[in-house]
């Protein structure tokens, strides 16, 4: 099988190029679904730093119940089952799921491919210039 890089490993029937495009966008997938952990992440940590600017101005306004709350109440709070924070849902995700996801897309690239990525993407490349030589000559 060729593995350098630049051409489809010639004995991959169809079946086997599209079956191994539906691991890979499975992964890809999955990497979008983790940039959106890590902006609910940053999210909720902006969130919480507003909070806590707005214990003290709470405070000074005389509303030291409200303040007690976001101090004691909402700061200190998890985002998932009260003692979940937002780092620790990333965390568990990043380690878990996505990890064991990109190690069995990588077993499937090499079972399937000689770890050779983006096959399908390979040959539709390889057809597109072909038939682009093919014109030119013509």
């Amino acid at each position: 099988m060729v593995s350098d890089g630049s051409t489809t490993p010639a004995d991959l029937t169809e079946d086997e190029r599209a079956a191994l495009h539906q691991v890979e966008l499975g992964l890809e997938w999955l990497h979008r679904a983790h940039g959106h952990l890590v902006e609910f992440h940053h999210n909720t940590g902006h969130a919480m730093d507003h909070l806590a600017e707005a214990e003290p101005l709470l405070r000074e306004c005389g509303y030291d119940e409200l303040a007690d709350a976001v101090r004691d109440r909402y700061l200190p709070h998890g985002v998932i089952d009260d003692d979940r924070w937002s780092y620790d849902v990333l965390e568990s995700f990043q380690e878990g799921f996505l990890d064991e996801i990109e190690a069995f897309e990588q077993e499937a690239r090499e079972a399937v491919a000689d770890g050779q990525r983006h096959a399908a993407e390979r040959a539709q490349e390889r057809t597109w210039k072909d038939r682009a030589g093919r014109e030119r000559r013509e």
